[in-house]
């Protein structure tokens, strides 16, 4: 499939996506051809057709993963030579980053600027920090009680754990893959990959580049359908909604009781001072709202409230909503309809309920799944707004009282998630006290969205629990195997 109509700067770019499933290291065609069309939402025209897995096709990708694990050359390279090999898929993707940030805005509609820098660029610095990682992944000796007058020897041993099947949303569509399958390529597993059905296509051009680095057939296989129930799957990694993660919980225990990592939804608090400094901790709408770890519910200490909702508005005004390709857009079209449409009953529930909208709520009026940038204020506890996610460029303002530091905390952490929080002030123990207070697994502290793929990123409660990114990632794709040796 190629695409001629993206211009760069002054020249015509040729888009070249894969479109069919990649299973053993082939691009195929899905049992009885079944295809489905992914959907550009900036115009809502389809991009192409592209290939539908059915069960069978299921069943050869993890067979040929089996192998690969068990019998292939993926399974007995020495450490090094695989990191030297995610290392090449790094570069090549670094080769090809304009590319996938023009498929990633095609497809997901994320504004380029953001694709090129975020979605694609720290997916390259994923996989060159886990290939950094695959030499260095070791055991321990442990000193037990001796046998006498025999002696005794136990060590550990980290090892693959084997099949491991990952299921990516549709919000970061790349830099999710990228954050799941680097680690587990590095701890020596092969993969079955689920992109999200709306978003497949870099996936698909991952998948190409995967097999041009050098990586083994069946190592990486790419497709969707069903995996949580699959025997010869070890491992799931899922990103997605709390309640498909339940689905998925449950249907890994009753299938082989395999190993789950699961990092789901969020309803993150953040916390502003009067003592803020506005100009940061003003921050409107971070990938058009779909971010897992979105502020989806501001408390603003109540001094400060008016003057930070006048400075919010200014920056949405300033705001320019269009094409992701233009590289002067700030804001692109919602991911798919569907979503489109969820967004406009999340708003349509906070007008009822008697929550103040001060700006948006609507679909913007041109064709593609555009919606407005939206502010809530005079949002109380209790509201639907207020607790569930909207996963879009909904504000939900709140006011609360100077020096009512632990009831702001309360009403922060009444909440079924724990995945991100925040906090602004120049109060420093305040700032600790926070952070330490706040029930979530990750705290950004005068500063948001701010992740690094050395720091652990993962969620308390009902977002999930298990990590991605930095050292403790490595732990969901690994298994502890203990030795004891008497002599």
């Amino acid at each position: 499939v190629q695409l001629r109509q993206v211009e760069q700067n002054t020249n015509n770019m040729t888009i070249k996506m894969p479109h069919q499933l990649f299973i053993n290291g082939e691009f195929v065609d899905a049992e009885g051809r079944k295809t489905y069309k992914t959907i550009n939402p900036t115009d809502g025209t389809a991009i192409c057709d592209v290939s539908l897995a059915q069960i069978s096709d299921v069943d050869k990708a993890v067979a040929a993963a089996k192998e690969a694990f068990e019998e292939g050359e993926w399974g007995r390279m020495n450490p090094r030579d695989r990191g030297r090999l995610l290392y090449k898929l790094a570069d090549l993707m670094e080769e090809h980053q304009e590319e996938l940030a023009t498929i990633e805005a095609i497809d997901s509609g994320a504004v380029y600027t953001l694709a090129l820098k975020t979605h694609v660029g720290m997916s390259i610095q994923t996989f060159r920090y886990f290939a950094g990682w695959c030499d260095k992944i070791q055991g321990s000796t442990i000193p037990i009680n001796q046998a006498r007058p025999n002696r005794n020897l136990t060590f550990t041993k980290k090892e693959p754990i084997g099949v491991c099947a990952i299921v990516i949303p549709w919000n970061y569509p790349l830099m999710m893959l990228a954050w799941k399958t680097a680690a587990c390529l590095a701890a020596g597993n092969t993969v079955v990959l689920k992109p999200a059905q709306v978003t497949p296509l870099t996936a698909l051009k991952f998948a190409e580049l995967a097999a041009r680095a050098g990586l083994p057939k069946g190592v990486h296989s790419d497709f969707g359908s069903r995996l949580s129930d699959h025997p010869d799957v070890r491992k799931l990694g899922f990103t997605g909604s709390t309640e498909i993660g339940k689905h998925i919980m449950r249907s890994c225990a009753v299938s082989n009781v395999k190993k789950v990592s699961l990092e789901l939804g969020g309803k993150s608090p953040l916390i502003i001072f009067a003592d803020c400094d506005m100009d940061k901790a003003v921050s409107v709408f971070f990938n058009k709202g779909e971010n897992c770890i979105a502020a989806g519910r501001l408390f603003v200490e109540e001094t400060i409230h008016d003057q930070f909702l006048t400075k919010v508005v200014g920056e949405i005004k300033k705001m320019k909503i269009g094409d992701p390709l233009d590289r002067s857009t700030n804001h692109g079209p919602q991911n798919h309809k569907a979503h489109l449409d969820k967004l406009l009953e999340f708003c349509q529930a906070g007008v009822q309920e008697g929550a103040t909208l001060i700006c948006g709520g609507k679909q913007v009026q041109r064709p593609g799944f555009f919606f407005e940038p939206t502010v809530f204020t005079d949002v109380q506890d209790h509201m639907y707004i207020a607790i569930e996610e909207s996963f879009g460029p909904v504000m939900i303002l709140s006011k609360f009282k100077s020096g009512e530091v632990d009831e702001v905390l309360r009403r922060a952490n009444a909440t079924e998630y724990g995945l991100a929080s925040g906090v602004f002030t120049q109060d420093i123990s305040r700032a600790l006290y926070v952070s330490e207070k706040l029930n979530a697994g990750t705290v950004f502290v005068n500063t948001y969205n701010k992740t690094d793929v050395a720091s652990p990123f993962g969620g308390f409660k009902q977002s999930g629990f298990g990590k991605d990114l930095g050292q403790e990632a490595l732990n969901e794709y690994l298994k502890t195997k203990a030795v004891t040796i008497e002599y």
